[in-house]
């Protein structure tokens, strides 16, 4: 393969990879919500949290320039028997706030935000009820090397599926660097991630069901396979690309779906 077809595969897997990881962000349960509603000729624009991190409870924000225009707030924890409670919302110049109460990591609360105008109508921000899962402090260390050794090893993984439809000669060591940089970023650092997010390291199969962690452990033993048939016989480049298209499959599966959350009605009265 020369070197101008190998640089241009590589530009078009980094491109591809950063399609993928886009689409994973903006489809995922943890993007915020947004959009806009109409009030009395009024367009005011939205950005509900799905995800809240440190100390404190969620912040819920918007800017309402109309003075006229009060915001009410209901929630209650999301999986529980709790009744809903109604909240105003505060005032701060032209935005209107509230805090949700702080849940421990991993505890969702489901929250609905309604305008009310001068004349007492009510409009409702959203169609449904927004759900916020709380999570504990991850260190910006642990956030980057994750990032970068996924990112690497999608984009090793694309790269690698190209190699073997043109039949190239770097197809095992693609293989090898994927399987390197998917084990150290799914499975090391991510689990780590995990603990300091919600406290638990694996939630996949066989002790739950996050599809984040399930996902990951499916595209790394795909690959290890890939690489030991690739390892025995240089020619079988069909296993590169049956491997490179089911880390595509796996990854286009939203970020955070089924993962960590408590249920509160099998905790103890009060808590």
């Amino acid at each position: 393969m020369s070197k101008q077809k190998s640089l241009t595969l590589w530009i078009v897997s980094i491109l591809l990879m950063l399609g993928i990881v886009i689409f994973q962000r903006t489809t995922g349960p943890t993007y915020p919500v947004i959009g806009k509603v109409a009030i009395n000729s009024q367009t005011i624009n939205y950005e509900f949290p799905r995800s809240h991190g440190g100390k404190g409870g969620a912040m819920i924000q918007l800017v309402v320039k109309d003075k006229s225009i009060n915001g009410e707030i209901t929630y209650r924890r999301f999986k529980s028997l709790d009744d809903w409670t109604k909240a105003q919302m505060l005032r701060a110049g032209d935005t209107l706030k509230f805090e949700l109460p702080h849940l421990p990591p991993a505890g969702k609360m489901m929250y609905h935000v309604n305008l009310v105008t001068q004349d007492a109508k009510s409009f409702p921000v959203t169609e449904e009820p927004v759900i916020v899962r709380s999570k504990g402090h991850v260190p910006g260390l642990v956030i980057i090397l994750h990032l970068f050794f996924l990112f690497s090893a999608i984009t090793l993984s694309i790269r690698a599926g190209f190699e073997a439809i043109y039949k190239g000669e770097k197809l095992f060591s693609l293989a090898l660097m994927t399987c390197i940089t998917l084990f150290i970023g799914g499975l090391i650092i991510g689990p780590i991630m995990q603990e300091y997010a919600f406290g638990a390291l694996w939630t996949g199969w066989p002790f739950g069901h996050d599809l984040t962690d399930n996902k990951t452990a499916v595209a790394l033993i795909m690959w290890l396979i890939a690489m030991w048939r690739i390892k025995k016989n240089p020619k079988a480049w069909v296993w590169g690309i049956v491997a490179s298209i089911v880390m595509l499959i796996v990854f286009f599966i939203p970020h955070s779906l089924l993962g960590s959350e408590i249920d509160f009605t099998k905790l103890p009265k009060g808590h």
